[in-house]
């Protein structure tokens, strides 16, 4: 959606995060309802690859002969808090991930980026030129019944 305010305009943007190969998402119960307005009961499940073709990509369930442990999932380390995702780990990640990015935009030198706090989305605020500002807010979904 969006809105104009004076000078700025606002963009909400819904932004579903898909599970990498080899995971999936599982919505867990609490106290027997469902909460998917809630990160914190979406729990990353490692899927098993051995009996799958998948070349060299080991399996992060199991140990191979050659690893005698199994592997760390980058998913799990980086965006979960134990083995349910964290928003406030995707926000940040996103955050960083558009800050880098756009130091690599030359046709955007002209504007400003500001990422403004925000530990459940990523909030961000062009500045331009004229007296125009555009806000855009990232909020994160996960798709009910999605695989």
């Amino acid at each position: 959606s969006w809105s104009i305010f004076e000078d700025r305009i606002l963009y909400q943007l819904l932004v579903f995060l898909q599970p990498p190969s080899r995971h999936s998402f599982k919505l867990e119960l609490f106290y027997g309802t469902h909460l998917p307005e809630r990160c914190s009961n979406i729990r990353v499940v490692l899927e098993c690859t051995c009996l799958r073709t998948t070349g060299d990509i080991p399996c992060f369930v199991h140990p191979s002969e050659n690893n005698e442990t199994a592997q760390h999932s980058p998913l799990l380390q980086t965006l979960c808090t134990g083995s349910y995702l964290d928003v406030e780990e995707i926000a940040c990640w996103v955050q960083n991930s558009v800050q880098t990015a756009w130091e690599h935009l030359p046709q955007w030198q002209h504007w400003q980026l500001t990422v403004l706090p925000s530990s459940h989305c990523c909030r961000l605020l062009l500045s331009g030129p004229s007296d125009m500002q555009l806000c855009a807010v990232l909020v994160f979904a996960v798709e009910q019944g999605s695989p």
